[in-house]
């Protein structure tokens, strides 16, 4: 069984004078393990379908599964719930909370969640940093690191409660280019441990690193390496 799947997704936005359709039959399946890239141009729909992809939109016709969980046929606090214990998202904008330190932004999560003991959650969060090079950052405020050091505590915060996908939105589209190296360097040895991962952003250059690329064009997903 696929991680994720997601079948004949349609998606479109009506504004005042005008009908857009965004995504007009998507279907994708994701096994675990990979790393899947989409590739399309800002305006082609794929902040859209990857926020399907995670719940945090509604497609106007189609399904998504999860670990073979249908999700729109839960309410919002069932979604909520599940989003929290099996997807880890990254943005382009890292979104951590400015007045926590970076310990604290990567268990908060976990805190919500409720699952185990503080103390085992500050522990899981300060290996995380260590994994991701920021062992020493545990104590610094978001506005004392570097925007590459943000993006990977942001990281660390969406694998604190060990999703079973990562989504991850032009998570470099705001970094230079050692940076954006960087980041992909640590995406990469989480697939190579086993992490599922989908990623959307206009580069091909970054497109390089996944091992399933699609482009997103017309509202269809074409794949260019399966």
């Amino acid at each position: 069984m696929p991680v994720v799947s997601a079948q004949d997704i349609h998606k479109t936005y009506y504004l005042k004078n005008e009908t857009i359709p965004v995504l007009k039959g998507i279907n994708l399946s994701v096994d675990a393990g990979r790393f899947v890239v989409i590739v399309g141009p800002s305006g082609s729909g794929k902040s859209t379908l990857l926020n399907i992809l995670g719940s945090l939109d509604t497609p106007d016709r189609g399904k998504v599964t999860l670990d073979s969980i249908d999700l729109f046929s839960h309410n919002a606090a069932d979604l909520s719930r599940i989003r929290n214990e099996k997807i880890g998202f990254v943005f382009q904008f890292h979104h951590l909370l400015p007045e926590f330190s970076a310990l604290e932004n990567v268990a908060l999560p976990a805190l919500v969640n409720g699952r185990n003991p503080a103390s085992a959650i500050y522990e899981k969060a300060q290996r995380l940093l260590e994994q991701l090079g920021l062992g020493s950052k545990r104590s610094r405020l978001p506005e004392e690191m570097s925007g590459g050091e943000r993006q990977r505590v942001a990281i660390c915060r969406a694998l604190v409660n060990n999703p079973r996908v990562l989504l991850a939105d032009e998570p470099t589209g705001n970094l230079d280019d050692e940076n954006t190296g960087k980041l992909i360097g640590v995406l990469t040895d989480l697939k190579n441990d086993g992490r599922t991962i989908i990623l959307v952003t206009h580069s091909l250059d970054i497109a390089k690193a996944g091992t399933d690329v699609y482009t997103l064009r017309d509202g269809k997903l074409f794949p260019i390496k399966e």
